[in-house]
């Protein structure tokens, strides 16, 4: 069975930096962002990076949120992760997809969610068949200026057999 996902920007944007949304397709039942996300990403601008992408990406759902902002979120975290946060523990969802650490840490030890990274999903892809490899999509991703750690990058191709 799938699960369902709620994401923050800058994961949506790198996957649309080189055409791969799909793969949140192919792994979730349900991908969801909160307004403030879809607004981060179209702060973009119509030639904006990855932005043209996500528009033909209609499967993604914006959600509004039902209650005001944890004020915990808001004092430490930027509008679009205190609002990925707060959507998925409204929604009771699955999974978060976050890449920046402190709101990793957030989500995954104050707020007992489940969180993924988009070096984890491009890894999962390729386990379920999605992708054919890790690398050549991480290369590109940094290639259009999207920042991965380099011990991620190392993790994941470890992680997918590609070292």
């Amino acid at each position: 069975m799938k699960r369902r996902l709620v994401s923050n920007t800058g994961p949506l944007v790198a996957l649309a930096l080189v055409e791969r949304l799909d793969i949140l397709q192919g792994l979730f039942e349900a991908t969801t962002i909160p307004q403030a996300v879809h607004e981060e990403i179209l702060q973009g601008g119509a030639t904006g990076a990855g932005v043209n992408a996500y528009r033909r990406a209609a499967w993604i759902r914006v959600e509004p949120l039902q209650a005001t902002l944890d004020p915990l979120l808001t004092l430490v975290l930027d509008p679009g992760e205190a609002s990925v946060i707060q959507l998925a523990r409204e929604q009771n969802t699955d999974s978060v997809l976050i890449d920046e650490r402190k709101a990793r840490k957030i989500a995954r030890t104050v707020y007992n969610l489940e969180v993924v990274g988009t070096a984890g999903i491009l890894v999962e892809a390729k386990k379920r068949g999605i992708v054919i490899g890790v690398g050549e999509i991480l290369t590109r991703m940094r290639e259009n200026g999207y920042w991965i750690h380099d011990r991620i990058v190392a993790a994941a191709l470890n992680e997918a057999g590609e070292t």
